[in-house]
């Protein structure tokens, strides 16, 4: 049985749609791995209080998915249900990130207020552009393969982003850096607007190259009630949901406590490479600041190369396999961070490169099997709600990251942490857990309840394409 032979697409529009996930990872991995430290450290508020704001306001947010969920399953235009989002949005999110980076001469009420608003605000918007850019996804093409290709290259330019997030923020922001701030307040304010213009290029780029093919049945009903029983009997969905949280949960501890733990714990150290490593060779003294910035842009290159990689090794093993095995693994190396001295640096260097080069694919395996839930629901009931699917997918994540994140600075502040002072020990082994066992636990209940209870394999997906591809021709509903 194949898994529906249909035409492939074409590299220009799979090129085209990785550049959403790249500006939404300019924003994203802002926020994944430095918006505590920014909070803590530059906005000034304490880590208590920025850790409930997250937790918190995430929390809110999430709700918001399923609203914009179904409003874009609800639109329709000469553009389909969900490229307008991406054309009306992007300038609105542009605009409130930089707010959100901007630090008020106000009180401490004042700041906390201000920091409440424009975060939740940002969220917002980026829920109302993110939701309909990553449910695209489910309707671009119908084909299994041709979506496990595309959710990686969307995947590489998540981690394009992330790279260009990790190797340039915290060098453009700081005070006397590349656009010469006098403050770090200012320097932050200032990178976000080239943040801001590179993220509306790129959703525009994808707003014009890119076609929506997959059609809700013909004479499909919508319903409110329908769509959301439909999801909460979907049982692959709710596996996926699951798993979800718990694997980011799994890279949030670990994201959120990374640049605090370069500062506090690892700190300024001197490193002796081989003379042959160009302008790196020889005996050096490196910076926190510098260490962090290798160290996450490596994190989102070997990110990048094992998501590029993920479609051969998914292809050979299946969707599922390859979730488990990369999975263990990186949470392997991931664990093995709490034997590293912060004198050994190359030894936290090279668990990072194990962890992150089978880290990386994770997500984009996720969101290839995301997709096929929605095939899995039009398939079992008749109705499709690509947008609902997706939005409350992506709920699961920002549960994750709100309280992955919100609970790493809850945590930190039971030991003792005080931002810009000399931490105790018992601050930098809490630290050090959070980098390590903490988010090797999660990781290992995320496979637990992906192994036991994921029904979707191989030959069901194959199943499923093929009989939906029959209906949809005797409807006379064939993607374009």
């Amino acid at each position: 049985m194949t898994t529906a032979p249909l035409e492939k697409l074409s590299m220009r529009e799979k090129v085209s749609y990785g550049f959403g996930d790249f500006a939404s990872c300019l924003y994203w991995q802002t926020i994944s791995v430095y918006l505590a430290y920014f909070y803590t450290d530059v906005f000034g508020i304490s880590a208590l209080a920025a850790g409930a704001m997250l937790g918190v306001s995430r929390s809110c947010d999430a709700i918001f998915d399923v609203v914009i969920g179904m409003l874009a399953d609800r639109t329709n235009s000469r553009w389909g249900k969900f490229r307008p989002y991406l054309l009306y949005t992007c300038v609105p999110m542009a605009l409130i990130a930089f707010l959100t980076f901007t630090v008020p001469d106000f009180s401490d009420k004042g700041k906390l207020i201000w920091a409440y608003a424009t975060f939740n605000a940002m969220m917002l918007i980026y829920t109302t552009i993110n939701i309909p850019y990553t449910a695209m996804l489910g309707v671009i093409t119908p084909n299994p393969t041709e979506r496990t290709a595309l959710s990686s290259i969307k995947f590489v330019g998540a981690f394009a982003g992330g790279i260009v997030i990790s190797a340039t923020l915290l060098p453009m922001a700081k005070v006397g850096g590349w656009l010469n701030a006098t403050t770090a307040k200012q320097g932050w304010q200032m990178s976000f607007v080239i943040i801001g213009i590179a993220a509306i290029i790129s959703f525009l780029i994808v707003f014009f190259n890119t076609k929506e093919r997959v059609l809700p049945p013909k004479g499909q009903q919508t319903s409110v009630l329908k769509d959301l029983g439909d999801l909460v009997t979907n049982r692959p969905w709710l596996v996926l949901l699951a798993t979800t949280i718990t694997f980011i949960f799994f890279v949030a501890l670990k994201g959120n406590a990374t640049t605090h733990y370069f500062k506090y714990f690892v700190g300024t150290q001197t490193l002796t490479l081989p003379a042959w490593v160009p302008k790196l060779g020889g005996t050096q003294t490196w910076s926190w600041e510098s260490l962090v910035s290798i160290y996450n842009t490596m994190n989102q290159v070997l990110s990048l190369i094992g998501a590029m990689l993920v479609p051969f090794f998914a292809r050979k093993v299946g969707n599922k396999p390859a979730f488990v095995i990369l999975f263990i693994i990186a949470i392997l190396g991931t664990a093995a961070v709490y034997v590293c001295r912060p004198e050994q640096v190359l030894l936290i260097f090279g668990v990072n490169t194990i962890a992150s080069i089978t880290g990386g694919p994770l997500s984009a395996i996720l969101w290839a099997m995301y997709a096929d839930t929605a095939d899995y629901a039009e398939w079992k009931t008749g109705r499709r709600a690509t947008g609902l699917i997706f939005s409350a997918s992506i709920f699961s994540q920002k549960f994750g990251w709100g309280w992955g994140g919100g609970l790493s600075l809850i945590m930190l502040n039971g030991v003792g942490f005080v931002a810009n002072q000399v931490q105790t020990p018992e601050a930098l082994h809490g630290l050090v857990k959070l980098m390590s066992i903490f988010p090797a636990v999660c990781g290992v209940l995320a496979i637990l309840i992906f192994v036991i209870f994921y029904p979707l394999n191989e030959a069901k997906l194959a199943q499923i394409a093929t009989d939906l591809k029959a209906r949809r021709d005797a409807d006379g509903n064939v993607p374009v």
